[in-house]
Protein backbone atom coordinates (compact mmCIF):
# COMPACT_ATOMS: atom_id res chain seq x y z
CA UNK A 1 0.00 0.00 0.00
CA UNK A 2 2.59 2.29 -2.19
CA UNK A 3 4.12 1.27 0.56
CA UNK A 4 2.14 2.94 2.21
CA UNK A 5 1.58 0.08 -0.41
CA UNK A 6 1.33 0.44 -3.13
CA UNK A 7 1.56 -0.27 -2.99
CA UNK A 8 1.34 0.01 0.09
CA UNK A 9 3.85 1.72 2.04
CA UNK A 10 3.21 1.67 5.67
CA UNK A 11 3.47 4.58 8.05
CA UNK A 12 3.88 2.32 11.02
CA UNK A 13 5.29 2.76 14.48
CA UNK A 14 8.58 1.89 16.10
CA UNK A 15 10.01 2.08 19.75
CA UNK A 16 12.17 3.98 22.40
CA UNK A 17 15.39 5.97 22.29
CA UNK A 18 18.66 4.34 21.98
CA UNK A 19 22.21 4.12 21.52
CA UNK A 20 21.10 0.65 21.70
CA UNK A 21 20.71 0.02 25.33
CA UNK A 22 17.96 2.14 26.73
CA UNK A 23 14.72 0.21 26.20
CA UNK A 24 13.10 -2.43 28.33
CA UNK A 25 12.72 -5.81 26.64
CA UNK A 26 9.87 -6.88 28.87
CA UNK A 27 6.59 -6.90 27.01
CA UNK A 28 4.44 -9.21 29.08
CA UNK A 29 2.13 -11.86 27.73
CA UNK A 30 1.05 -11.06 24.19
CA UNK A 31 -2.23 -12.03 22.64
CA UNK A 32 -1.58 -14.28 19.64
CA UNK A 33 -5.07 -14.27 18.18
CA UNK A 34 -6.67 -11.46 16.24
CA UNK A 35 -10.12 -11.20 17.73
CA UNK A 36 -11.81 -10.55 21.04
CA UNK A 37 -14.38 -12.92 22.40
CA UNK A 38 -17.30 -12.96 24.76
CA UNK A 39 -20.28 -10.71 25.41
CA UNK A 40 -23.24 -9.86 23.27
CA UNK A 41 -22.73 -6.87 21.04
CA UNK A 42 -24.90 -3.79 20.84
CA UNK A 43 -26.26 -2.59 17.53
CA UNK A 44 -25.56 0.95 16.44
CA UNK A 45 -23.36 3.44 18.22
CA UNK A 46 -20.32 5.45 17.21
CA UNK A 47 -16.59 5.09 17.77
CA UNK A 48 -13.36 6.88 16.93
CA UNK A 49 -10.14 5.28 15.70
CA UNK A 50 -6.58 6.49 15.15
CA UNK A 51 -5.39 7.48 11.66
CA UNK A 52 -2.47 9.33 10.12
CA UNK A 53 -3.10 11.94 7.43
CA UNK A 54 -3.48 10.16 4.04
CA UNK A 55 -0.99 11.18 1.38
CA UNK A 56 -3.36 11.72 -1.56
CA UNK A 57 -7.05 12.20 -2.24
CA UNK A 58 -9.26 9.20 -1.49
CA UNK A 59 -9.41 7.80 -5.03
CA UNK A 60 -8.82 4.02 -5.00
CA UNK A 61 -6.56 4.08 -8.04
CA UNK A 62 -4.41 6.79 -6.44
CA UNK A 63 -4.23 5.47 -2.89
CA UNK A 64 -1.10 3.47 -2.24
CA UNK A 65 -0.31 4.04 1.43
CA UNK A 66 -1.65 2.60 4.64
CA UNK A 67 -3.65 5.57 5.96
CA UNK A 68 -5.77 6.17 2.86
CA UNK A 69 -6.16 2.43 2.35
CA UNK A 70 -7.65 2.03 5.83
CA UNK A 71 -10.39 4.54 4.98
CA UNK A 72 -11.09 3.00 1.57
CA UNK A 73 -11.34 -0.44 3.19
CA UNK A 74 -14.57 0.75 4.79
CA UNK A 75 -15.87 2.84 1.89
CA UNK A 76 -15.47 0.22 -0.86
CA UNK A 77 -16.04 -3.49 -1.44
CA UNK A 78 -13.72 -5.30 -3.84
CA UNK A 79 -14.31 -8.12 -6.27
CA UNK A 80 -12.52 -10.38 -3.81
CA UNK A 81 -11.45 -10.04 -0.20
CA UNK A 82 -8.82 -11.89 1.80
CA UNK A 83 -9.58 -14.26 4.64
CA UNK A 84 -8.42 -12.68 7.90
CA UNK A 85 -6.80 -15.93 9.03
CA UNK A 86 -5.51 -17.63 5.87
CA UNK A 87 -5.12 -14.66 3.47
CA UNK A 88 -6.82 -16.77 0.80
CA UNK A 89 -8.86 -14.73 -1.72
CA UNK A 90 -12.64 -15.08 -1.38
CA UNK A 91 -15.32 -13.77 -3.74
CA UNK A 92 -17.09 -10.64 -2.54
CA UNK A 93 -18.55 -8.34 -5.22
CA UNK A 94 -17.80 -11.03 -7.78
CA UNK A 95 -20.19 -13.93 -8.22
CA UNK A 96 -17.51 -15.75 -10.20
CA UNK A 97 -14.04 -15.19 -11.65
CA UNK A 98 -13.18 -17.85 -14.19
CA UNK A 99 -10.47 -18.66 -16.72
CA UNK A 100 -9.30 -21.66 -18.71
CA UNK A 101 -5.85 -20.36 -19.64
CA UNK A 102 -4.95 -17.67 -17.05
CA UNK A 103 -5.01 -15.14 -19.90
CA UNK A 104 -8.69 -14.47 -20.60
CA UNK A 105 -10.75 -14.00 -17.43
CA UNK A 106 -14.54 -13.69 -17.17
CA UNK A 107 -15.86 -11.77 -14.17
CA UNK A 108 -19.53 -11.87 -13.19
CA UNK A 109 -20.92 -9.53 -10.53
CA UNK A 110 -23.43 -10.19 -7.78
CA UNK A 111 -26.74 -8.35 -7.72
CA UNK A 112 -27.73 -5.95 -4.99
CA UNK A 113 -24.79 -3.56 -4.84
CA UNK A 114 -25.13 0.18 -5.30
CA UNK A 115 -22.84 3.13 -4.87
CA UNK A 116 -23.56 5.49 -2.00
CA UNK A 117 -25.34 7.88 -4.36
CA UNK A 118 -27.80 5.12 -5.34
CA UNK A 119 -26.18 4.28 -8.68
CA UNK A 120 -26.17 0.55 -9.42
CA UNK A 121 -22.73 -1.05 -9.59
CA UNK A 122 -22.21 -2.51 -13.06
CA UNK A 123 -19.42 -4.02 -15.12
CA UNK A 124 -18.94 -0.66 -16.84
CA UNK A 125 -17.96 0.92 -13.52
CA UNK A 126 -15.02 -1.46 -13.26
CA UNK A 127 -13.94 -1.01 -16.86
CA UNK A 128 -14.10 2.78 -16.56
CA UNK A 129 -12.15 2.77 -13.30
CA UNK A 130 -9.41 0.50 -14.64
CA UNK A 131 -9.06 2.49 -17.86
CA UNK A 132 -8.65 5.63 -15.77
CA UNK A 133 -6.05 4.04 -13.52
CA UNK A 134 -4.08 2.62 -16.46
CA UNK A 135 -3.76 5.94 -18.34
CA UNK A 136 -0.48 7.61 -17.49
CA UNK A 137 -1.93 11.05 -18.16
CA UNK A 138 -3.99 10.59 -14.99
CA UNK A 139 -0.82 9.91 -12.96
CA UNK A 140 -2.44 7.39 -10.64
CA UNK A 141 -0.22 5.60 -8.12
CA UNK A 142 -1.72 2.21 -9.00
CA UNK A 143 -0.85 2.37 -12.69
CA UNK A 144 1.63 -0.56 -12.54
CA UNK A 145 -1.13 -2.92 -11.44
CA UNK A 146 -2.81 -2.58 -14.84
CA UNK A 147 0.37 -3.35 -16.74
CA UNK A 148 -0.61 -7.00 -17.22
CA UNK A 149 -3.79 -6.12 -19.15
CA UNK A 150 -3.67 -6.13 -22.94
CA UNK A 151 -3.35 -2.58 -24.27
CA UNK A 152 -1.62 -1.13 -21.20
CA UNK A 153 1.43 -0.16 -23.26
CA UNK A 154 -0.74 2.13 -25.39
CA UNK A 155 -2.15 3.86 -22.30
CA UNK A 156 1.19 4.02 -20.50
CA UNK A 157 3.94 4.21 -23.15
CA UNK A 158 6.41 5.78 -20.73
CA UNK A 159 8.06 9.05 -19.88
CA UNK A 160 7.99 11.78 -22.54
CA UNK A 161 5.49 9.78 -24.61
CA UNK A 162 1.76 10.27 -25.02
CA UNK A 163 -0.91 7.56 -24.77
CA UNK A 164 -2.09 6.37 -28.17
CA UNK A 165 -5.37 4.91 -26.88
CA UNK A 166 -8.09 5.83 -24.39
CA UNK A 167 -9.11 2.35 -23.32
CA UNK A 168 -7.46 -0.96 -22.52
CA UNK A 169 -7.94 -3.39 -25.39
CA UNK A 170 -8.16 -6.21 -22.89
CA UNK A 171 -11.34 -4.96 -21.19
CA UNK A 172 -14.75 -5.80 -22.68
CA UNK A 173 -18.20 -5.28 -21.16
CA UNK A 174 -20.49 -8.22 -21.95
CA UNK A 175 -23.53 -7.01 -20.02
CA UNK A 176 -24.30 -5.11 -16.81
CA UNK A 177 -23.09 -8.00 -14.68
CA UNK A 178 -20.28 -9.39 -16.82
CA UNK A 179 -16.96 -8.24 -18.26
CA UNK A 180 -13.88 -9.97 -19.60
CA UNK A 181 -10.23 -9.21 -19.01
CA UNK A 182 -7.57 -10.31 -21.48
CA UNK A 183 -4.01 -10.19 -20.21
CA UNK A 184 -0.83 -9.83 -22.26
CA UNK A 185 0.31 -13.22 -21.02
CA UNK A 186 -0.91 -15.85 -18.57
CA UNK A 187 -0.90 -14.71 -14.95
CA UNK A 188 -2.26 -17.31 -12.57
CA UNK A 189 -2.43 -14.92 -9.62
CA UNK A 190 -4.72 -12.42 -11.29
CA UNK A 191 -7.73 -13.42 -9.19
CA UNK A 192 -5.70 -12.93 -6.01
CA UNK A 193 -4.64 -9.50 -7.24
CA UNK A 194 -8.24 -8.29 -7.61
CA UNK A 195 -8.71 -7.65 -3.89
CA UNK A 196 -6.39 -4.65 -4.05
CA UNK A 197 -8.05 -1.22 -3.98
CA UNK A 198 -6.68 -0.32 -7.44
CA UNK A 199 -9.40 -2.60 -8.80
CA UNK A 200 -12.32 -1.00 -6.96
CA UNK A 201 -15.10 0.42 -9.19
CA UNK A 202 -15.80 4.12 -9.70
CA UNK A 203 -19.28 5.66 -10.12
CA UNK A 204 -20.18 7.92 -13.02
CA UNK A 205 -20.05 10.87 -10.64
CA UNK A 206 -16.29 10.49 -10.33
CA UNK A 207 -15.71 11.32 -13.99
CA UNK A 208 -17.92 14.41 -13.71
CA UNK A 209 -15.71 15.91 -11.01
CA UNK A 210 -12.62 13.82 -10.12
CA UNK A 211 -11.20 16.52 -7.85
CA UNK A 212 -14.29 16.56 -5.64
CA UNK A 213 -13.84 12.83 -5.13
CA UNK A 214 -10.57 13.41 -3.28
CA UNK A 215 -12.31 14.70 -0.16
CA UNK A 216 -15.73 13.09 -0.58
CA UNK A 217 -15.44 9.72 -2.33
CA UNK A 218 -18.55 7.77 -3.32
CA UNK A 219 -17.93 4.11 -2.71
CA UNK A 220 -19.84 0.84 -2.77
CA UNK A 221 -18.86 -0.46 0.67
CA UNK A 222 -20.41 -0.83 4.13
CA UNK A 223 -19.64 2.78 5.13
CA UNK A 224 -20.22 6.06 3.30
CA UNK A 225 -18.69 9.47 3.83
CA UNK A 226 -20.35 11.70 6.43
CA UNK A 227 -19.31 15.10 5.16
CA UNK A 228 -15.93 15.91 3.65
CA UNK A 229 -12.45 14.93 4.79
CA UNK A 230 -11.30 17.56 7.28
CA UNK A 231 -7.60 17.54 6.56
CA UNK A 232 -5.27 16.98 9.50
CA UNK A 233 -8.30 16.65 11.76
CA UNK A 234 -10.68 13.83 10.92
CA UNK A 235 -12.60 11.78 8.37
CA UNK A 236 -16.12 10.78 9.34
CA UNK A 237 -18.04 7.86 7.85
CA UNK A 238 -21.45 6.37 8.59
CA UNK A 239 -23.16 3.07 7.86
CA UNK A 240 -24.50 2.67 4.34
CA UNK A 241 -27.90 1.13 5.01
CA UNK A 242 -28.34 -0.20 1.48
CA UNK A 243 -25.25 -2.38 1.67
CA UNK A 244 -26.26 -6.07 1.43
CA UNK A 245 -26.73 -7.52 4.91
CA UNK A 246 -25.43 -10.92 3.76
CA UNK A 247 -22.10 -9.39 2.77
CA UNK A 248 -21.09 -7.66 5.98
CA UNK A 249 -23.36 -4.68 6.57
CA UNK A 250 -21.75 -2.40 9.15
CA UNK A 251 -22.94 -2.83 12.72
CA UNK A 252 -21.92 0.61 13.96
CA UNK A 253 -23.79 3.78 13.07
CA UNK A 254 -20.61 5.73 12.42
CA UNK A 255 -16.85 5.85 12.73
CA UNK A 256 -14.59 8.88 13.05
CA UNK A 257 -11.02 8.51 11.84
CA UNK A 258 -9.23 10.94 14.12
CA UNK A 259 -6.00 12.13 12.52
CA UNK A 260 -2.90 12.28 14.70
CA UNK A 261 0.64 13.55 14.12
CA UNK A 262 2.00 11.71 17.15
CA UNK A 263 1.28 8.13 18.16
CA UNK A 264 1.87 8.97 21.81
CA UNK A 265 -1.06 11.40 21.71
CA UNK A 266 -3.28 8.77 20.09
CA UNK A 267 -2.28 6.18 22.69
CA UNK A 268 -3.07 8.56 25.55
CA UNK A 269 -6.47 9.18 23.97
CA UNK A 270 -7.00 5.42 23.74
CA UNK A 271 -6.21 5.00 27.42
CA UNK A 272 -8.73 7.74 28.19
CA UNK A 273 -11.34 6.13 25.87
CA UNK A 274 -11.37 9.23 23.67
CA UNK A 275 -10.69 6.86 20.79
CA UNK A 276 -11.60 3.20 20.90
CA UNK A 277 -9.10 1.48 18.56
CA UNK A 278 -5.57 2.05 17.35
CA UNK A 279 -3.63 -0.24 15.02
CA UNK A 280 -0.37 1.64 15.60
CA UNK A 281 1.27 1.86 18.99
CA UNK A 282 4.11 4.17 20.05
CA UNK A 283 7.41 2.76 21.16
CA UNK A 284 6.77 4.06 24.66
CA UNK A 285 3.80 1.69 25.01
CA UNK A 286 5.48 -1.53 23.91
CA UNK A 287 6.78 -2.69 27.28
CA UNK A 288 3.48 -2.29 29.15
CA UNK A 289 0.62 -2.46 26.63
CA UNK A 290 0.06 -6.22 27.04
CA UNK A 291 -0.27 -5.89 30.78
CA UNK A 292 -2.52 -2.84 30.58
CA UNK A 293 -4.88 -4.05 27.83
CA UNK A 294 -4.72 -7.83 28.30
CA UNK A 295 -6.93 -9.61 25.74
CA UNK A 296 -7.60 -6.25 24.11
CA UNK A 297 -4.01 -6.12 22.89
CA UNK A 298 -3.63 -7.69 19.44
CA UNK A 299 -0.25 -9.17 18.65
CA UNK A 300 0.18 -11.33 15.54
CA UNK A 301 2.32 -11.53 12.41
CA UNK A 302 1.42 -9.21 9.59
CA UNK A 303 2.56 -8.65 6.07
CA UNK A 304 4.84 -5.63 6.33
CA UNK A 305 8.61 -5.37 6.00
CA UNK A 306 10.66 -2.39 7.17
CA UNK A 307 13.59 -1.24 5.04
CA UNK A 308 16.41 1.23 4.80
CA UNK A 309 16.28 2.53 1.23
CA UNK A 310 18.76 4.22 -1.11
CA UNK A 311 18.13 6.68 -3.97
CA UNK A 312 20.42 4.79 -6.32
CA UNK A 313 19.33 6.65 -9.46
CA UNK A 314 19.83 10.16 -8.05
CA UNK A 315 22.78 9.76 -5.69
CA UNK A 316 25.87 8.02 -7.12
CA UNK A 317 27.29 7.68 -3.60
CA UNK A 318 25.00 4.66 -3.14
CA UNK A 319 25.68 3.08 -6.54
CA UNK A 320 27.81 0.15 -5.38
CA UNK A 321 26.04 -2.97 -4.18
CA UNK A 322 28.99 -3.85 -1.93
CA UNK A 323 28.64 -0.54 -0.12
CA UNK A 324 24.96 -1.21 0.50
CA UNK A 325 25.83 -4.72 1.66
CA UNK A 326 28.39 -3.30 4.08
CA UNK A 327 25.77 -1.00 5.57
CA UNK A 328 23.40 -3.96 5.91
CA UNK A 329 26.00 -6.08 7.72
CA UNK A 330 26.70 -3.21 10.13
CA UNK A 331 23.10 -3.24 11.38
CA UNK A 332 22.34 -5.35 14.45
CA UNK A 333 18.75 -6.34 13.65
CA UNK A 334 18.42 -8.51 16.72
CA UNK A 335 19.32 -5.65 19.05
CA UNK A 336 16.92 -3.27 17.34
CA UNK A 337 13.94 -5.64 17.37
CA UNK A 338 14.50 -6.72 20.97
CA UNK A 339 15.71 -3.50 22.57
CA UNK A 340 13.76 -0.85 20.72
CA UNK A 341 10.65 -2.79 19.78
CA UNK A 342 10.47 -4.92 22.93
CA UNK A 343 10.26 -8.00 20.73
CA UNK A 344 7.30 -6.74 18.71
CA UNK A 345 9.32 -6.85 15.49
CA UNK A 346 11.37 -9.69 14.03
CA UNK A 347 14.72 -9.41 12.20
CA UNK A 348 14.20 -9.49 8.43
CA UNK A 349 16.05 -12.03 6.30
CA UNK A 350 14.21 -11.62 2.98
CA UNK A 351 12.39 -8.99 0.95
CA UNK A 352 9.23 -11.06 1.42
CA UNK A 353 7.09 -11.30 4.55
CA UNK A 354 7.23 -14.67 6.38
CA UNK A 355 3.44 -15.04 6.14
CA UNK A 356 3.46 -14.98 2.31
CA UNK A 357 4.02 -18.12 0.20
CA UNK A 358 7.50 -17.99 -1.31
CA UNK A 359 9.27 -16.59 1.74
CA UNK A 360 12.50 -18.45 2.52
CA UNK A 361 14.02 -18.27 5.97
CA UNK A 362 17.57 -16.95 5.79
CA UNK A 363 17.36 -16.12 2.09
CA UNK A 364 19.34 -12.90 2.60
CA UNK A 365 22.32 -14.89 3.87
CA UNK A 366 25.43 -13.09 5.14
CA UNK A 367 24.17 -9.72 3.87
CA UNK A 368 21.56 -9.62 6.64
CA UNK A 369 23.81 -11.07 9.38
CA UNK A 370 25.43 -8.71 11.84
CA UNK A 371 29.20 -8.74 11.28
CA UNK A 372 30.75 -5.34 12.03
CA UNK A 373 34.31 -6.41 11.21
CA UNK A 374 33.44 -7.70 7.75
CA UNK A 375 31.10 -4.74 7.24
CA UNK A 376 33.93 -2.27 7.89
CA UNK A 377 36.28 -4.17 5.58
CA UNK A 378 33.73 -4.29 2.76
CA UNK A 379 32.77 -0.64 3.29
CA UNK A 380 36.42 0.40 2.90
CA UNK A 381 36.90 -1.78 -0.19
CA UNK A 382 33.80 -0.19 -1.76
CA UNK A 383 35.28 3.27 -1.33
CA UNK A 384 33.10 4.47 1.53
CA UNK A 385 30.84 7.50 1.36
CA UNK A 386 31.76 11.04 0.24
CA UNK A 387 32.96 13.03 3.24
CA UNK A 388 32.42 9.92 5.34
CA UNK A 389 28.86 11.16 5.94
CA UNK A 390 25.39 9.61 5.72
CA UNK A 391 21.98 11.23 6.16
CA UNK A 392 18.88 9.15 6.86
CA UNK A 393 15.39 10.55 6.30
CA UNK A 394 12.26 9.29 8.02
CA UNK A 395 8.66 10.31 8.68
CA UNK A 396 8.22 11.74 12.17
CA UNK A 397 4.51 10.90 12.38
CA UNK A 398 5.03 7.14 12.62
CA UNK A 399 7.23 6.62 15.67
CA UNK A 400 10.39 5.93 13.64
CA UNK A 401 12.83 8.33 15.29
CA UNK A 402 14.13 5.80 17.81
CA UNK A 403 14.94 2.91 15.52
CA UNK A 404 16.38 5.12 12.79
CA UNK A 405 18.66 6.79 15.33
CA UNK A 406 19.59 3.34 16.63
CA UNK A 407 20.62 2.27 13.13
CA UNK A 408 22.54 5.52 12.76
CA UNK A 409 24.44 4.92 15.99
CA UNK A 410 25.33 1.41 14.87
CA UNK A 411 26.61 2.64 11.51
CA UNK A 412 28.60 5.38 13.22
CA UNK A 413 30.22 2.92 15.62
CA UNK A 414 30.77 0.07 13.16
CA UNK A 415 31.70 1.96 9.99
CA UNK A 416 33.23 5.08 11.52
CA UNK A 417 30.97 7.47 9.62
CA UNK A 418 29.14 10.62 10.63
CA UNK A 419 25.38 9.96 10.53
CA UNK A 420 22.74 12.69 10.63
CA UNK A 421 18.96 12.49 10.45
CA UNK A 422 16.26 14.35 8.56
CA UNK A 423 12.72 14.03 9.96
CA UNK A 424 9.81 14.72 7.62
CA UNK A 425 6.62 15.89 9.28
CA UNK A 426 4.40 13.29 7.62
CA UNK A 427 4.83 10.08 5.68
CA UNK A 428 3.31 11.72 2.63
CA UNK A 429 5.96 14.44 2.74
CA UNK A 430 8.89 12.06 2.47
CA UNK A 431 7.08 10.10 -0.27
CA UNK A 432 6.53 13.33 -2.20
CA UNK A 433 10.16 14.38 -1.78
CA UNK A 434 11.40 11.00 -2.96
CA UNK A 435 8.93 10.89 -5.84
CA UNK A 436 10.06 14.32 -7.05
CA UNK A 437 13.72 13.28 -6.56
CA UNK A 438 14.21 16.22 -4.20
CA UNK A 439 15.64 14.08 -1.40
CA UNK A 440 18.84 12.12 -2.02
CA UNK A 441 19.71 10.71 1.40
CA UNK A 442 19.06 7.19 2.64
CA UNK A 443 15.50 6.78 3.82
CA UNK A 444 13.19 4.73 6.00
CA UNK A 445 10.63 2.76 4.01
CA UNK A 446 8.20 -0.09 4.54
CA UNK A 447 5.94 -2.24 2.43
CA UNK A 448 2.74 -4.10 3.20
CA UNK A 449 1.21 -6.41 0.65
CA UNK A 450 -1.57 -5.20 -1.59
CA UNK A 451 -2.52 -8.83 -2.12
CA UNK A 452 -1.01 -12.04 -0.69
CA UNK A 453 1.58 -12.90 -3.34
CA UNK A 454 5.38 -12.85 -3.48
CA UNK A 455 5.05 -10.91 -6.74
CA UNK A 456 3.60 -7.99 -4.82
CA UNK A 457 6.85 -7.62 -2.86
CA UNK A 458 8.86 -7.36 -6.06
CA UNK A 459 7.24 -5.51 -8.98
CA UNK A 460 5.54 -2.55 -7.21
CA UNK A 461 8.74 -1.58 -5.38
CA UNK A 462 11.63 -2.53 -7.65
CA UNK A 463 10.44 -2.74 -11.28
CA UNK A 464 11.13 -0.12 -13.96
CA UNK A 465 7.48 0.76 -14.40
CA UNK A 466 7.23 1.54 -10.70
CA UNK A 467 9.80 4.34 -10.94
CA UNK A 468 7.39 6.87 -12.42
CA UNK A 469 4.17 5.04 -11.59
CA UNK A 470 4.66 3.14 -8.38
CA UNK A 471 6.87 2.84 -5.33
CA UNK A 472 10.36 2.37 -6.77
CA UNK A 473 11.71 5.38 -4.90
CA UNK A 474 15.29 4.26 -5.29
CA UNK A 475 15.13 4.18 -9.09
CA UNK A 476 16.52 0.64 -9.11
CA UNK A 477 16.76 -1.07 -12.52
CA UNK A 478 18.03 -4.58 -13.29
CA UNK A 479 17.14 -6.16 -16.62
CA UNK A 480 17.68 -9.71 -15.34
CA UNK A 481 15.19 -8.96 -12.59
CA UNK A 482 12.71 -7.65 -15.15
CA UNK A 483 13.12 -10.75 -17.31
CA UNK A 484 12.50 -13.11 -14.39
CA UNK A 485 9.36 -11.22 -13.42
CA UNK A 486 8.06 -11.61 -16.97
CA UNK A 487 8.83 -15.34 -16.98
CA UNK A 488 7.21 -15.82 -13.59
CA UNK A 489 4.08 -13.99 -14.71
CA UNK A 490 3.71 -16.39 -17.63
CA UNK A 491 4.42 -19.58 -15.72
CA UNK A 492 2.03 -22.43 -16.43
CA UNK A 493 1.70 -23.46 -12.79
CA UNK A 494 1.76 -21.66 -9.45
CA UNK A 495 4.73 -23.77 -8.34
CA UNK A 496 6.75 -22.87 -11.43
CA UNK A 497 5.88 -19.20 -11.04
CA UNK A 498 6.85 -19.22 -7.38
CA UNK A 499 10.33 -20.54 -8.17
CA UNK A 500 10.88 -17.84 -10.79
CA UNK A 501 9.70 -15.09 -8.43
CA UNK A 502 12.16 -16.44 -5.87
CA UNK A 503 14.93 -16.18 -8.44
CA UNK A 504 13.95 -12.55 -8.99
CA UNK A 505 14.04 -12.09 -5.22
CA UNK A 506 17.56 -13.54 -5.21
CA UNK A 507 18.69 -10.76 -7.53
CA UNK A 508 17.34 -8.17 -5.10
CA UNK A 509 19.09 -9.91 -2.23
CA UNK A 510 22.36 -9.67 -4.14
CA UNK A 511 21.90 -6.04 -5.24
CA UNK A 512 20.22 -4.78 -2.03
CA UNK A 513 18.55 -1.67 -3.49
CA UNK A 514 16.85 -1.57 -0.08
CA UNK A 515 18.07 -3.21 3.12
CA UNK A 516 15.47 -5.41 4.86
CA UNK A 517 15.67 -4.56 8.57
CA UNK A 518 12.64 -6.06 10.29
CA UNK A 519 9.25 -7.63 9.71
CA UNK A 520 6.19 -6.29 11.45
CA UNK A 521 3.91 -7.79 14.02
CA UNK A 522 0.45 -6.26 14.32
CA UNK A 523 0.42 -4.31 17.55
CA UNK A 524 -3.03 -2.89 18.14
CA UNK A 525 -5.21 -2.20 21.15
CA UNK A 526 -8.79 -1.29 21.89
CA UNK A 527 -10.89 -0.20 24.83
CA UNK A 528 -13.48 -2.11 26.85
CA UNK A 529 -16.27 -0.29 25.02
CA UNK A 530 -15.87 -2.26 21.77
CA UNK A 531 -15.66 -5.91 20.71
CA UNK A 532 -15.09 -8.06 17.60
CA UNK A 533 -11.97 -6.07 16.72
CA UNK A 534 -9.97 -7.76 13.97
CA UNK A 535 -6.79 -6.51 12.28
CA UNK A 536 -5.93 -8.20 8.99
CA UNK A 537 -2.52 -9.10 7.56
CA UNK A 538 -2.32 -5.64 5.97
CA UNK A 539 -2.87 -4.04 9.38
CA UNK A 540 -6.34 -2.79 8.42
CA UNK A 541 -9.08 -2.73 11.02
CA UNK A 542 -12.20 -4.64 9.92
CA UNK A 543 -14.51 -1.84 11.01
CA UNK A 544 -17.68 -3.28 9.48
CA UNK A 545 -17.73 -6.05 12.09
CA UNK A 546 -16.84 -3.96 15.14
CA UNK A 547 -19.61 -3.64 17.73
CA UNK A 548 -20.10 -1.82 20.99
CA UNK A 549 -19.47 -4.14 23.91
Amino acid sequence: MRLTKTMRLTAMAACAALAISACSTSSGDKKSSDQASGGSGKTGGSISVQLGEPQNGLVPQNTAESEGTQVLHGLFAGLVEYDNKTNEPKLRMAESIETTDSTVWTIKLKDGYTFHNGEKVTAQNYVDAWNYGANQDNAQQALPFFDKILGSDELAPGKDKKPTAKELKGLKVVDDKTFTVTLKAPFSQFKTMLGYNAFYPLPKAFFTDPKAFDDAPIGNGPFQMDGKWQHNQQIKVKRYDNFPAADGKAKLDSVTFKIYDKLETAYNDLRADNIQITNKLPISAMATVAQEFGDRYIYKPEASVGYLGFPIATNPAFAKADLRKAISMAIDRDAITKTIFSGTRKPADDFVSPIVPGYRQGACGDACKYDPAKAKELFTQAGGLPGNKLEIGYNADGGHKEWIEAVGNQLKNNLGIDVTFKPFEKFGKILDALGKKEYTGAFRMAWSMDYPSIEDYLRPIFSKIAIDNGSNYGGYVNEDFEALLAKADSAKTDAEGLKLYQQADDILLKDLPYIPVYTYMSSAAYTKTVKNVVVDAQNRIDLANVELA
